[in-house]
């Protein structure tokens, strides 16, 4: 097992970043609020889980040792592969997670883009046992209850991303104008906006302009 990574960051993408691991390059997969915290060039350590399947070896990479503890305990749940775990993760801090799985709360976990309301019922069952309780009394955020109202959730989250990726705040401005009709149907359709498509989307508005 690989229990983290460290090294300088070489290159950042919307749903991964590369470090220069010993003359190697790791490649990591991070949800982008992780990725929002990297900067190309300068040194960053990630903690790390590997996955192994019949055709690839992929490295998942986190914040910090709690979110890849609970990116492992979420799939233990039956139907939550890395993807889905990861994608939780994306939407939900760890002790949200915590606080939402020991609250029962439902429409916290169909806020993530692939759980509908009875996969939301099955993970509350399957995990109330399993994640623990919150450690710092925090509540999950849910569509609409972000802070600073509906929407700026993703708003946060896509800003700091493509910051991180190296863009200026006024181009990331314009990028998160750009995409804001997307994530409105998305929030409008009572889903949570899929921050890593909105990413994608912002980059290719970005290459356009370049």
């Amino acid at each position: 097992m690989i229990a983290f990574v460290s090294g300088t960051v070489a290159a950042l993408a919307p749903d991964s970043a590369v470090l220069e691991v010993g003359g190697v390059g790791m490649a990591v997969q991070c949800t982008p609020g992780t990725l929002a915290q990297l900067r190309v060039g300068r040194h960053a350590k990630l903690a790390t889980s590997l996955v192994v399947r019949e055709d690839s070896l992929t490295l998942y990479g986190f914040d910090d040792e709690d979110a890849r503890q609970t990116f492992e305990l979420l799939q233990t749940a039956s139907g939550v592969g890395p993807r889905l775990a990861q994608s939780m993760l994306a939407v939900h801090s760890p002790d949200a997670l915590r606080a939402a799985v020991s609250s029962g709360d439902e429409k916290a976990l169909t806020a993530v883009s692939g759980i509908g309301k009875k996969g939301a019922q099955k993970l509350l069952l399957e995990l109330k046992d399993r994640l623990g309780e919150p450690v710092s009394g925090a509540a999950a955020q849910v569509p609409g209850q972000a802070a600073g109202g509906a929407g700026e959730g993703w708003r946060g989250q896509l800003h700091a991303a493509l910051v991180g990726l190296g863009y200026a705040t006024r181009e990331a401005d314009e990028a998160v104008a750009a995409v804001a009709p997307q994530a409105e149907a998305a929030a409008s359709a009572g889903t949570e906006p899929p921050v890593p498509q909105l990413l994608r989307a912002a980059l290719q508005t970005l290459n356009r302009a370049r």
